[in-house]
């Protein structure tokens, strides 16, 4: 099941500009679940408002009893519900002859959650098309402390201490102060979610009666991280590497009492594809993964001013590379893999590119869990350094 995505979901007021019965028509097919975590529903029709508040603080804590359909819906409308993502949207509800019933000042939310009501496999059509290659962009910081040190959730105390040390950073940085530090757990992980600002913009605006105007204001960011319990390594997605390298010391020094607790080097390794070929792929021993193949890899050849970087495409690279004799070998100084991992939960494969030591793309966000277990199934997760990373560079931002 997919995992509910922490931004546009997180926010009530963002939820209310999608509007009552918009919500309520995409909602009320699960209003037994919804009363069974507190929020009773308003009926279809009857004009009712919604408790955005509650609503939001249910989408940001889905469970096993969430509803798989539901939690797909939300996940295919939380990625179109950008300006871009409406205009797509839209042309393909007019190409069909599909009113969708919205007025001019209709949210990208609120576009997203008409037509996924109105035909929802129109929409993940659009969706598939729209977003075939973006992927999600994470860097991964493994703790080196041994064993790992047991975990609990920051008080409302450590949150502040927190969120007092990063605002001398994003003030320093153009992005003022107020940041917030808000807390999931999940099980074997917990998420955690940095609201701040971005640095002000100023737009024209179209007014009216036709009038050209301009705002000047502060847009808004959401930065997602990821704390592994049981592993100690964090899961970063964020706007920069300055942000990036902010919360590794943040985190570290608050949550574990070591600036360094998640040192900025060291986890994935490639050296798996050199050494095992095409048994790397094996996935046999992974539940919810039913096959995976190399379909890019890139090498630096040489050293110095005269290196060359080499890529390799194609749909199956082992299965090319035995049909024409051809093997990886050591000296091959590997830079970076992509990866097609066909889950047993979807029709399409989606992707996955490793650039060691720490850097890791995903389609999905919620694709890690499975992803991270294959992986170190199969040793392209670091456990012990051997020789074989000496050559395998560190990827930056």
């Amino acid at each position: 099941m997919a995992t509910i995505t922490l931004n546009r979901f997180s926010n009530h007021d963002t939820l209310k500009r999608i509007g009552d019965s918009f919500m309520v028509e995409l909602l009320s097919p699960y209003a037994a679940f919804f009363a069974g975590r507190g929020l009773r529903l308003p009926a279809p029709g009857n004009g009712g408002a919604v408790d955005y508040e509650t609503l939001a603080r249910i989408f940001m804590t889905p469970d096993r009893d969430t509803p798989k359909q539901l939690a797909e819906a939300l996940y295919h409308i939380h990625d179109m519900s950008t300006p871009e993502g409406m205009d797509k949207l839209q042309e393909a509800a007019e190409r069909k002859g599909l009113d969708l019933g919205l007025n001019g000042d209709a949210h990208p939310a609120a576009v997203a959650v008409r037509l996924w009501v109105r035909d929802s496999r129109l929409f993940e059509e659009v969706h598939a098309e729209y977003h075939l290659a973006r992927p999600k962009s994470f860097l991964t910081f493994l703790s080196e402390r041994r064993p790992v040190p047991a975990f609990a959730p920051p008080t409302a105390e450590t949150r502040a201490a927190m969120e007092a040390r990063m605002d001398l950073w994003f003030d320093k940085k153009r992005r003022g102060r107020g940041c917030r530090v808000l807390v999931y757990p999940r099980g074997p992980e917990c998420w955690f979610m940095v609201r701040h600002g971005k640095p002000w913009q100023r737009e024209g605006t179209h007014e009216p009666q036709g009038e050209s105007g301009s705002v000047f204001y502060q847009p808004q960011q959401h930065d997602v991280l990821v704390y592994d319990i049981e592993h100690g390594e964090i899961r970063i997605h964020a706007g920069s590497k300055g942000e990036r390298e902010l919360y590794r010391k943040v985190f570290g020094a608050h949550l574990f009492g070591d600036e360094n607790f998640f040192p900025g080097d060291g986890k994935y390794r490639l050296t798996p594809l050199l050494r095992d070929g095409a048994k790397s792929m094996n996935c046999l021993d992974v539940e919810g993964i039913e096959w995976v193949r190399v379909r890019e890899i890139e090498m630096l050849c040489g050293h110095g001013i005269g290196a060359e970087r080499e890529i390799r495409k194609g749909p199956d690279l082992f299965a090319s590379f035995e049909a024409r004799g051809f093997r990886l070998t050591a000296e091959m100084n590997l830079q970076r893999a992509v990866f097609s991992v066909k889950f047993a939960d979807s029709k399409t494969a989606r992707s996955v590119t490793i650039h060691p030591t720490n850097h890791a793309k995903y389609e999905r966000d919620d694709d890690g869990g499975l992803l991270e277990a294959w992986l170190a199934k199969r040793g392209f997760i670091i456990e012990e350094p051997d020789e074989d990373e000496a050559g395998e560079a560190v990827e930056g931002s």
